[in-house]
């Protein structure tokens, strides 16, 4: 089984982590490190030791974060030097999550994981209108 590993700043992973549990249920192999300011100087140690142990019993972890670019982000793509089959999206939304964790089977690898996030994170995404009250000031 792959694991999964949630991070971003402030309480972003505690709050989609939350969602998440509350519409798909709580999850096997699914840990979050927040990267909160008090914390920061033990942040890096902290992602580093949580991805090490996710992947000391699974057989690969996938980490999401937040943004691109952004400390979360920056640590990860580090550690997965360090590692193998340890992989990293950015962006992470809750269509995403909730998508790959119901798509994950003991048989996932993270590559087919990572390309269901990222084709599902950007579906997700949209704008949407009600067309009714243009018409409705026209009648007035």
């Amino acid at each position: 089984m792959i694991g999964f590993i949630l991070t971003g700043h402030g309480h972003f992973s505690n709050g989609l982590k939350s969602a998440l549990d509350m519409i798909a249920g709580p999850q096997e192999a699914f840990e979050i490190v927040p990267f909160e300011e008090a914390e920061a100087g033990a942040y890096g140690d902290k992602l580093r030791e949580a991805v090490r142990d996710m992947r000391a019993k699974t057989d690969g972890v996938l980490v999401f974060c937040d943004l691109m670019g952004g400390t979360p982000f920056n640590q990860s793509m580090m550690i997965t030097a360090e590692q193998d089959n340890v992989s990293v999206v950015a962006g992470t939304n809750l269509p995403m999550l909730i998508d790959v964790v119901m798509a994950r089977t003991p048989e996932s690898s993270v590559e087919d994981l990572v390309a269901e996030a990222v084709e599902v994170g950007k579906e997700g995404v949209c704008h949407m209108e009600l067309g009714g009250a243009a018409d409705d000031d026209e009648d007035e």
